[in-house]
């Protein structure tokens, strides 16, 4: 750290600092699981994921139909406020766990569904894919982490519009031109090979020319229409991906290798379960993150004694986080250290780098 705040870029001296500590990809703790066990909940199935894409796009085919044919009374409304929540939130998660290739067996579902949850969401697959490895092998490690979402000290305006996608979104879109012309973020290219460079600049040609037909099209028609269906519902629907988004780490440690430190789980209703594709239980995520996501609430089950205790409700936990990010203002350092259970391991307090001798950490 320089100056005692903390440098996000990965270019910076926070990530040099990690890398010659050990603590960039460092051995994290993982909760004691039977073997038998642990391959079970491994297991991969087409069905639970072909359910909820079939539902996912049926309820978005129907709500955009209406909204269309509603369009422009206030009527459509509801009905394109709820198309973009599936859109701009629903898809978020799909970009997740398909990126992860564990929510269809077949892998060709797996890539279908994560290229249209790319273009919905703004992120290029062929980045993402890697942004988002890194931020497993080094989540929430300052200079290390790509993905990042809650800094410190907090920005609480930066969050609030965020809400609406006015954040990601036109970083999102900066980044589709940038790519499209060949040429990719200074930071990006610290984690994606050289290989798949040809990759994201494609895919991102393609994209400026489907947002191009979208804009023809609204033009065409006279109609706002084809812009209310792709692209703007990345803002309009954004809110509760943003919302489930801080909860994950939120007011947690960073610099840690303990995700029952620096992750939260969350018990949901079902309707954000369903859009959040049970990422709420995050914790159980980062630990075993090959378990699919309809084994998560079976892998919860058998590990929560060794957990903090879940928030109950989304409004619980952020009771929880919002006070911390308003102590984080003042004292960047500050960050909530749950209860174990007296059943827990005690959290692990060093890191424990293959190859190399334990060093002490401090969190």
């Amino acid at each position: 750290m320089a100056d005692g705040t903390r440098e996000y870029s990965l270019l910076g001296c926070d990530g040099e600092q990690a890398m010659a500590t050990g603590l960039a990809g460092a051995r994290w703790y993982q909760t004691d699981i039977p073997r038998k066990e642990l391959a079970a909940l491994m297991q991969r199935r087409d069905g639970p994921a072909i359910r909820d894409t079939m539902i996912l796009f049926a309820a978005m085919a129907a709500l955009a139909t209406a909204g269309a044919v509603l369009f422009p009374s206030l009527l459509a409304v509801p009905f394109f406020l709820a198309y973009g929540v599936l859109y701009g939130s629903a898809m978020d998660s799909r970009w997740h766990e398909c990126g992860h290739k564990t929510a269809f067996n077949s892998r060709w579902m797996n890539d279908v569904v994560y290229q249209i949850a790319c273009f919905c969401m703004i992120r290029n697959p062929y980045s993402w894919r890697w942004s988002h490895a890194r931020h497993h092998t080094d989540t929430i490690i300052v200079g290390r982490d790509p993905e990042i979402q809650l800094m410190r000290p907090p920005v609480f305006l930066k969050w609030i519009v965020n809400f609406l996608g006015l954040i990601d979104v036109p970083a999102g879109i900066r980044r589709m031109f940038l790519n499209a012309s060949g040429r990719l973020d200074p930071q990006e290219a610290t984690f994606i090979p050289a290989v798949d460079h040809p990759k994201v600049v494609r895919v991102a040609r393609v994209w400026v020319l489907i947002y191009a037909a979208t804009i023809a099209a609204a033009v065409t028609l006279g109609s706002w229409v084809p812009i209310l269906l792709v692209g703007t519902p990345r803002l309009y629907g954004a809110w509760h991906h943003v919302m489930t988004g801080m909860l994950q780490h939120g007011g947690l440690a960073d610099n840690v290798v303990d995700h029952r430190l620096n992750s939260r789980t969350v018990y949901m209703n079902p309707i954000s379960r369903f859009i959040y594709w049970n990422m709420n239980y995050h914790v159980e995520h980062h630990m075993f993150p090959k378990v699919p996501f309809h084994a998560l609430p079976t892998l919860h089950r058998l590990i929560r004694h060794d957990l903090p205790a879940p928030s109950p409700s989304i409004a619980a936990g952020f009771a929880e986080m919002w006070p911390a990010l308003v102590r984080q203002m003042k004292n960047e350092d500050y960050f909530i250290r749950r209860e174990l259970p007296a059943s827990a391991q005690p959290y692990r307090e060093f890191v424990e780098k293959p190859g190399t001798a334990s060093s002490s950490l401090t969190v």
